[in-house]
């Protein structure tokens, strides 16, 4: 579980998202920071059963820097007001599919897939899902994955993506340009002895999706 002084860091900067009081608070930002990254590396140990390849991976590796990057972008707000952790092969520079923790008060989530892959890998997916729609789709209308996952979320074409046509059954799959999925985390399950385990179900239930997405890669 994480520290309330954490949730507590995270609400207050928020509110006051300036250099001016980073700066003055940056010994209660490190110890968030550690606090997440101590989070981050005991969900890590439960995601070695189900994804072999995360093993010896830490948290140092997995976690986004607070500091934004303005430099094209109309907001110029200097930090995220949320810690987040890509827990795939090689943490959060994984090209491919993975596991997602996003804490935000009011905004936490827990979640993971294949998020804007390059064209070549876009296609393969495509492929992938076309091939095996059968499977793809058992797997994503299954009752444990219904259990934490309204739907597969990411941006969609407009127009029908090359080589497929608007009748394939998979079709809006196929449209579309990202692969996630996620579940609300409320602010009290941030603070709660149980936090470990829940974001382990709820990995459990997609580990399916992300070693399918995966696959188009082999």
């Amino acid at each position: 579980m994480l520290q309330p002084s954490t949730v507590r860091f995270l609400q207050e900067l928020g509110k006051n998202n300036n250099k001016p009081w980073f700066d003055q608070h940056r010994d209660e930002y490190q110890a968030a920071k550690e606090d997440f990254e101590g989070l981050v590396d005991s969900i890590l140990e439960t995601l070695v059963p189900i994804a072999p390849a995360l093993a010896g991976l830490k948290a140092k590796e997995c976690t986004f820097r607070i500091f934004r990057d303005v430099r094209f972008s109309k907001d110029k707000t200097p930090y995220k007001a949320h810690f987040g952790a890509f827990m795939g092969e090689g943490g959060r520079k994984c090209t491919g599919a993975g596991y997602y923790l996003h804490v935000e008060p009011g905004k936490s989530f827990a979640g993971g897939g294949l998020w804007m892959p390059e064209g070549p890998r876009l296609k393969a997916v495509r492929q992938e899902i076309d091939y095996n729609f059968e499977e793809f789709s058992k797997m994503v209308s299954s009752r444990e994955f219904k259990k934490y996952f309204k739907q597969i979320d990411g941006e969609s074409l407009k127009t029908l993506p090359q080589g497929y046509s608007a009748d394939n059954p998979a079709i809006a799959y196929l449209k579309m340009k990202s692969f996630t999925a996620g579940t609300p985390l409320a602010d009290k399950d941030l603070t709660a002895k149980g936090l470990v385990s829940k974001c382990e179900r709820i990995f459990t239930a997609l580990s399916p999706l992300v070693d399918f997405l995966d696959r188009s890669a082999d």
